[in-house]
């Protein structure tokens, strides 16, 4: 199994409902927050490839047209926690980066 990571960074707020009281989690906060996507494949293609790491160009542009510098919690339709937003992510991945898509191994979100 071959396996290549791309990261993408942004800044964004967001505060989480649901959390016992006082949690410093459930204040509007922001974070640095990294997108690791990783991509796997039991066969390189002719050039030596996974996939053409040119080919995750649109979700660096997904991630800075629409979470970069955003308040989370009103720019998407689910409570924005770290792992909610890697599925999110990782879904669309899997539906918008084309050839690339299949490779979509994992999507881990830290902040």
């Amino acid at each position: 199994m071959f396996v290549i990571s791309k990261e993408f960074r942004f800044e964004a707020a967001h505060h989480l409902e649901g959390l016992p009281e006082g949690h410093r989690c459930a204040r509007s906060h922001g974070h640095s927050y990294t997108v690791r996507v990783e991509l796997a494949s039991e066969e390189l293609d002719a050039t030596g490839f996974v996939t053409d790491f040119a080919l995750l160009a649109p979700l660096g542009d997904y991630i800075s047209a629409f979470l970069d510098h955003q308040d989370l919690n009103t720019v998407l339709d689910f409570q924005p926690s770290s792992e909610l937003l890697a599925r999110h992510l990782y879904t669309w991945c899997r539906q918008n980066l084309g050839l690339a898509s299949r490779h979509v191994a994992t999507v881990a979100v830290s902040e």
